[in-house]
C-alpha cells in the first residue's frame, strides 16, 4: 500500500489508515449500505491540512472523497482505495451579531450553526436536519424553512474560503472570483473543497408553529387537492409539507416568525376534512431543526428518488396517493416566495420556478432487501416522473450524467462545464453529482 512518505509529520490532524483504531469509524457514514474502504483518511485539523491531503491525493494519484456530514445516499464521501479528506474536526461557528453574519467552517453540521446563532435569536436557511452538513446542503443550493422567507441557503452565503484542484486557496464573493461564487451556489463540490462559509443571518426569533393533519390513504386525494390549493397563496412565513407512509396522508405547514395569521391558516386547513389524528402547536427553532433527525444513526440502509415539479395537476395528486407504498416514505416540500425572485442566471441553482420538491425515501435494516426497497422507490417515483420539471442535485442518487442534465438547464450545464475546465480540468474532485470539464 503507497502512502506519502512525509504526509503524518505534514498534519496538524491525524491519518487514520487501514488497521487503525479509528478506521473503521471514521469511514462510515450515513447510509449503511456503504461499506469502502479508503487506502487513508485525514481528518483536517485547518486549511492546511486540506492543502496537505489534495497535494497528496494528487501526487499518489488517489480518487478524492471529501466528508462533512457524510449523507450522500451514494457515500460520495469515502473513495474506495482512495484519499478521504474528513472535514468533520474544522466545525467552528463564529456569529457576528452586529453584522448578522456566521462564519462556519467547512466541517460544522447544520446544529452547530442553528445553535451558535439561536443565542441570539438569529438564524439562515439550514435544511430540515441538524446531523447534515452545512457544506453539503449548501453547496447544492440548501432547502430548509426559511427558504420561502430568505432564499435557499446558497443565496445567503456572502463568500467562501476553497481549496482547489491545485491545491491553492482562494476566496470567491460577488466581487471576488465572482465565477466560482456563482458556481459554488449550486454547483456542488465540482469546484474545491469549501473550508469556510460565511452566512448571511436574519433575526427570526426562537418560536417555531407547526401544524399536522393526519388522514388515511382512502381520502388523501381531496385532502391533498385542498392542501396544494392552500399552498399557492400561502405567507411566506409557512412552508407547507406532505409526508405518506404507514398508510397515512399527514398534511400541513410550519410556520417560522412571530405570530400573524398561523392560527387562520390552521383553521382553512382542518376545513378540508376530519383527521385521524393532530400535531398542533409551538416549538423552538432548534427543535424544530432537529425533529426529523435519524434516530437509528448510521445503522440504516437508504435510498432515494426525487423530483421538482412546476404545479400539482389532479392526475399527479392521484398519482401520488396511488403509489404511496409500504416500505417508503413519500415526502412534498412547497418552494417559491423568496426561492422564485432570485433570477436564475444569478447562481448555479436551477429549477427556481418549482412549486414543490418530491422525495421517495426508503430505509431498512436487512440486506437481503436492498432491490425490492429500491424498487419501491423507483415506482412511485416513476409514477411522479410525467409532471416533474426537473431535480434537486441534493437528491439525485445513482441516476449519473443522466441526473446531472436533470438538475441544470442546458445553458447553466455549459456554463458550469466551462467553470469546470478552469478549476478542475482533470475532473479530480469526481466524486459529486459531477460536472464534467467542457470536451
Amino acid at each position: 500500500m503507497t502512502t506519502h512518505p512525509r504526509i503524518r509529520e505534514q498534519l496538524d490532524g491525524q491519518l487514520v489508515l487501514p488497521g487503525d483504531a479509528h478506521y473503521d469509524r471514521a469511514r462510515t457514514v450515513w447510509n449503511a449500505m456503504v461499506d469502502r474502504r479508503p487506502r487513508m483518511i485525514v481528518r483536517c485539523a485547518g486549511v492546511d491540512d486540506v492543502v496537505t491531503a489534495v497535494r497528496t491525493a494528487r501526487e499518489l494519484d488517489l480518487e478524492i472523497g471529501v466528508r462533512c456530514g457524510g449523507h450522500s445516499v451514494l457515500g460520495l464521501a469515502v473513495p474506495a482505495d482512495g484519499l478521504m479528506i474528513d472535514l468533520t474536526p474544522m466545525g467552528a461557528v463564529t456569529i457576528d451579531v452586529e453584522r448578522r453574519r456566521a462564519r462556519v467552517e467547512g466541517g460544522a453540521l447544520l446544529g452547530e450553526l442553528d445553535i451558535a446563532a439561536q443565542r441570539h435569536g438569529l438564524a439562515t436557511t439550514a435544511g430540515n436536519v441538524s446531523h447534515t452538513g452545512v457544506g453539503g446542503l449548501t453547496l447544492g443550493g440548501g432547502m430548509g424553512w426559511l427558504a420561502r422567507q430568505y432564499g435557499l441557503s446558497c443565496d445567503n452565503v456572502t463568500s467562501y474560503q476553497v481549496v482547489t484542484a491545485a491545491g491553492e486557496t482562494v476566496r470567491a464573493s460577488r466581487t471576488e472570483n465572482p465565477d466560482l461564487y456563482w458556481g459554488l451556489r449550486g454547483g456542488g463540490g465540482n469546484f474545491g473543497i469549501v473550508t469556510e462559509f460565511e452566512f448571511q443571518l436574519h433575526p427570526v426569533g426562537t418560536r417555531a408553529y407547526v401544524a399536522e393533519l393526519s388522514y388515511p390513504l382512502e381520502r388523501a386525494a381531496a385532502v391533498l387537492r385542498g392542501w396544494r390549493d392552500l399552498s399557492a397563496d400561502a405567507p411566506r412565513q409557512a412552508t407547507f409539507a406532505v409526508s405518506l407512509g404507514g398508510g397515512l396522508a399527514t398534511v400541513g405547514f410550519v410556520w417560522v416568525g412571530a405570530p400573524a395569521g398561523e392560527e387562520a391558516l390552521l383553521t382553512e386547513l382542518r376545513a378540508l376534512g376530519n383527521p385521524v389524528a393532530e400535531n398542533v402547536g409551538d416549538m423552538s427553532y432548534v427543535d424544530l431543526q432537529r425533529r426529523e433527525d435519524s434516530p437509528e444513526g448510521y445503522s440504516m440502509r437508504r435510498y432515494w428518488k426525487g423530483h421538482y415539479v412546476r404545479a400539482l395537476p389532479d392526475a399527479a395528486v392521484d398519482a401520488l396517493v396511488e403509489h404511496a407504498a409500504d416500505g417508503i416514505g413519500v415526502g412534498l416540500q412547497a418552494y417559491g416566495g423568496a426561492i422564485a425572485e432570485v433570477p436564475d442566471e444569478d447562481s448555479a441553482f436551477s429549477q427556481r420556478d418549482a412549486a414543490f420538491e418530491y422525495v421517495a425515501a426508503a430505509k431498512w435494516a436487512d440486506p437481503a432487501e436492498d432491490a425490492e426497497r429500491m424498487a419501491i422507490a423507483r415506482r412511485s417515483a416513476a409514477a411522479l416522473e410525467p409532471y416533474a420539471s426537473g431535480a434537486y442535485v441534493n437528491a439525485l442518487s445513482d441516476e449519473g450524467s443522466a441526473g446531472v442534465r436533470r438538475a441544470y438547464r442546458p445553458e447553466k450545464l455549459a456554463r458550469l462545464q466551462a467553470l469546470k475546465t478552469a478549476y478542475d480540468p482533470d475532473n479530480a474532485f469526481h466524486l459529486n453529482q459531477n460536472i464534467t470539464p467542457a470536451a
